[in-house]
C-alpha cells in the first residue's frame, strides 16, 4: 500500500473515478427518468456534481496525480453500485436507489477528505471534503424522501390485498406521508 503523497494521490484518483460515475449517472437519469420529480432532482444536482468533479480533477492535477491510477482497488468497491445502476435501468425507483448508493460513496470519501485535511493541516483537502460532503448530504435527504414517496406510490398502485393496511394509512394522501405530506424542495441546488 502506498504511503505519504503517493497514498493521497491514489485516493484522489479513486475519488475522481468514482465521482465521475455518479455525475454520468445523474446526467443520464435526468434524460431517462419518467418521473418529473426525479428528473428535477437530477437537474438540480447535476451542476453541483459537475462542480465537485472539477474540484476533484483540479486537486488531482495540483498533486501531480496520474488519472486512471488505482482502478483495481476502486473496481471492487464500485461493483455493488454498478450492479444497482445496471438493474436500475428498468425503473426510476431503482435508478434513484443506485444514485443514492453512488452518492453515499462519494459523501464518505468527501467526509474522509475533510477530516484528514483537518488532521493533517491540508486546507485544500479539508475545503474540498467539506463542500462535497455537505452537498451530497443535501442530495441524500431529498433523494431519500423521493425514494420513500415512490415506494409508497408503487405499492398503492398495485393490488394490496392481504397487506393488512390500516384504515388511517390507506386514506392518507398519495405521498404516503399523512396529511402533512413531504415534497421535494424546488430549491437547495
Amino acid at each position: 500500500m502506498d504511503r505519504g503523497i503517493d497514498f493521497l494521490k491514489s485516493q484522489v484518483n479513486n475519488a475522481v473515478m468514482q465521482h465521475q460515475t455518479f455525475v454520468e449517472n445523474l446526467v443520464d437519469h435526468e434524460k431517462q427518468a419518467d418521473d418529473a420529480r426525479y428528473r428535477a432532482l437530477c437537474a438540480r444536482f447535476v451542476p453541483k456534481a459537475q462542480t465537485h468533479q472539477r474540484m476533484l480533477e483540479d486537486y488531482q492535477a495540483e498533486l501531480g496525480a496520474e488519472a486512471g491510477t488505482g482502478k483495481k482497488m476502486l473496481g471492487k468497491a464500485l461493483g455493488v453500485a454498478r450492479d444497482l445502476a445496471d438493474a436500475g435501468r428498468e425503473s426510476d425507483f431503482l435508478r434513484l436507489v443506485g444514485d443514492i448508493v453512488t452518492s453515499r460513496q462519494s459523501e464518505d470519501t468527501f467526509k474522509t477528505f475533510r477530516e484528514a485535511g483537518r488532521a493533517l493541516g491540508i486546507a485544500r483537502l479539508q475545503q474540498l471534503g467539506d463542500i462535497g460532503e455537505r452537498d451530497h448530504d443535501d442530495f441524500h435527504r431529498e433523494a431519500n424522501r423521493l425514494a420513500q414517496q415512490m415506494f409508497v406510490e408503487h405499492v398503492r398502485e398495485g393490488d394490496t390485498t392481504g397487506l393488512n393496511i390500516s384504515q388511517a394509512a390507506s386514506s392518507s394522501t398519495s405521498t404516503g406521508f399523512g396529511t402533512t405530506g413531504t415534497s421535494t424542495s424546488s430549491t437547495g441546488y
